[in-house]
């Protein structure tokens, strides 16, 4: 067997060309790309020739949202990984074992990354996107244009500068700059998602319908759930000039619709209390239900005697009884109709506790008294943050107990579900696993992403929003007492120095014998692996002597340079699925054709690779 080269973040629109290949594989040809080596690409001439009339792409007119910087938002959605997650042992607790991930950096970069080991394995996406309100928009992806640049790209000035229409509206650049930000994120978000997962996004007023439309394309209109309403303050603002904005929305998008149902929640005391048992009916608490409705019903028309004599004629006008004579008479005969103490009241349907759904259907309407409000959100934040400042208090928080109803809705508590939050913020969403697990008893893991936003005011040991999160979360496991950790890795440029060159421009001088940057340890070098394979970095890991041991024997790594024989043999000895070493810790053709032999006899199934 032959130790090979790892090969660097496979690019996601190969997936695509793969995908069309299967379907259409007459369209598939090859082209030289940058660096002058042949690839496989799409004929689109051809594909518009297979699809017929259905290819719309030089129709004139279709319906969809449009805006400028829409093309190159999308092509950032399928743009290829770059750089690594470097970990930060000194700031995470538990950091071997820890299942939850904090990670710091741009969102976009961050997810480019999760993408391979994270493909269809999130369960649970909750995220508060900046609302575009003008004074929260730290996300620019570089697509945020001037004034000047947004006028001419969407159309309203000409080449010189002169307006075509009467009234130029740059505002309009910002909903460009919010759409354009949030479509690779949402497209990136959508391919994590398990077939059963489901994505929860707060947003209010200013961009709901925009996010409502970019959410319609990327997941499909037919994977619409819902659109929350949250009750966000207990009283009015008599300071606002119109009307006083007292909810914020929850929009609801599922990877597949027929896939996933939101579960039931328990019942409120307030519902249980309702269930009663006047009569001592061995059966248990029940309530009565109006025996009439007013859907037609031909059969529901009929005269009634109560046990009192008193005949009724039929139902209230404009109503029908909802049950049949015989349904009525055999539920009379098994002690299923109140008519009341004293035998006389219209009749009415017994409901008994031990025969309803174990919980209640959830509703679009959520108000505060049940999930919390801003209010309650700033002072939980408080709780568990030492601020210095009042002004690093954040004021757009969410309420923990808002973000465990929806975790409580989108699955079962032991299935080992993965929540992802990639506007992290003050960690509300990592806290809320933290506290829903503890309610029910539940194994969820997080995964918080934040870019390292820094403070208005510079606090000790508060460097950016993310430090707040890991303060915060900190904090909660202490007191908790649960012994969980999380693991702190943070975006950088990859640890190996670029040695691709076009073709033709390879010289001696341009050759690197060790591709691994100066100041970048095994572990950095792990944490890239993992993330080049496909492995989760928040698997488990073992360090004893210089080698890394992931999951049960999922791979296996050492990184010294020089290696001993001995330990290529020891890795060997565990029939690893995967092992790496670094390139240059074999000298000379011999080492590496040693270590090719001693795997060929120890463990033949191993993939072995360097970097």
């Amino acid at each position: 067997m032959a130790v090979e080269k790892l090969t660097r973040y496979p690019d996601p629109a190969m997936s695509d060309v793969d995908r069309i290949a299967d379907l259409f594989p007459m369209v598939v040809t090859e082209v030289t790309d940058a660096a002058g080596n042949l690839t496989r690409a799409i004929d689109f001439d051809l594909l518009k020739q297979r699809l017929g009339e259905q290819a719309v792409a030089d129709a004139p007119e279709r319906y969809r949202l449009d805006w400028p910087g829409r093309r190159r938002a999308q092509r950032a959605a399928r743009e290829p990984a770059a750089g690594t997650l470097r970990p930060q042992r000194e700031r995470s607790t538990d950091f071997d074992s820890a299942r939850h991930l904090f990670i710091e950096g741009d969102n976009l970069d961050v997810l480019r990354l999760l993408r391979e080991p994270f493909l269809g394995r999130i369960k649970v996406i909750y995220i508060d996107p900046p609302y575009n309100t003008g004074n929260d928009f730290l996300y620019d992806d570089d697509f945020s244009q001037t004034r000047a640049g947004y006028l001419a790209e969407s159309g309203q000035v000409d080449a010189n500068r002169v307006p075509l229409v009467a009234n130029p509206e740059s505002g309009g650049r910002f909903h460009s700059n919010w759409l354009s930000m949030m479509y690779p994120r949402l497209a990136l978000a959508r391919d994590l998602l398990t077939e059963d997962g489901v994505i929860f996004v707060s947003i209010d007023d200013h961009e709901v319908d925009n996010l409502r439309k970019i959410g319609a394309e990327i997941f499909g209109e037919q994977n619409f759930v819902a659109q929350i309403i949250w009750q966000k303050v207990y009283a009015p603002k008599n300071s606002a000039r119109w009307f006083s904005e007292d909810h914020d929305y929850i929009v609801v998008f599922a990877r597949n619709r027929d896939r996933w149902r939101p579960l039931p929640l328990a019942r409120t005391e307030a519902m249980e209390a309702r269930y009663r048992n006047p009569d001592n009916d061995p059966r248990g608490p029940w309530k009565a239900e109006n025996m009439s409705a007013r859907n037609r019903y031909d059969a529901g028309v009929y005269p009634i005697t109560t046990p009192s004599g008193r005949v009724i004629d039929g139902p209230p006008r404009g109503s029908y009884w909802r049950l049949s004579r015989q349904r009525f008479d055999e539920l009379d005969a098994d002690a299923r109709i109140w008519w009341g103490a004293d035998g006389d009241n219209a009749p009415a349907v017994k409901r008994f506790l031990s025969e309803v759904a174990a919980g209640r259907t959830p509703q679009t309407l959520w108000p505060y008294e049940e999930v919390g409000h801003t209010q309650d959100a700033k002072r939980t934040l408080l709780r568990y943050v030492p601020f210095e400042h009042t002004a690093n208090v954040l004021n757009s928080v969410k309420p923990v107990e808002l973000v465990q109803r929806i975790l409580q809705l989108a699955g079962r508590p032991g299935d080992g579900d993965i929540v992802l939050d990639f506007f992290g913020g003050s960690a509300t969403t990592a806290h809320a696993v933290l506290a829903q697990n503890l309610a029910d008893g539940g194994n969820r893991r997080f995964i918080s992403v934040q870019i390292p936003a820094p403070l208005p005011i510079a606090e000790s040991g508060l460097a950016s929003i993310f430090e707040i999160g890991l303060t915060r979360i900190r904090n909660v496991l202490a007191e908790s007492g649960a012994p969980d950790g999380f693991r702190v890795l943070t975006w950088d440029s990859s640890n190996l120095v670029e040695t691709r060159v076009p073709a033709g421009e390879l010289t001696q001088d341009r050759l690197v014998a060790d591709p691994v940057k100066p100041g970048r340890t095994g572990e950095d070098l792990l944490f890239e692996v993992l993330l080049t394979c496909g492995l989760d970095p928040g698997s488990p890991l073992e360090v004893v002597e210089g080698v890394f041991t992931v999951g049960a024997d999922e791979l296996i790594a050492c990184f010294d340079d020089p290696i001993e024989p001995a330990v290529i043999r020891a890795v060997a000895a565990r029939r690893p699925r995967r092992a790496v070493f670094r390139d240059s810790a074999f000298a000379t053709d011999a080492d590496r054709i040693n270590a090719e032999q001693i795997f060929a006899e120890l463990s033949p199934g191993t993939d072995v690779r360097v970097v």
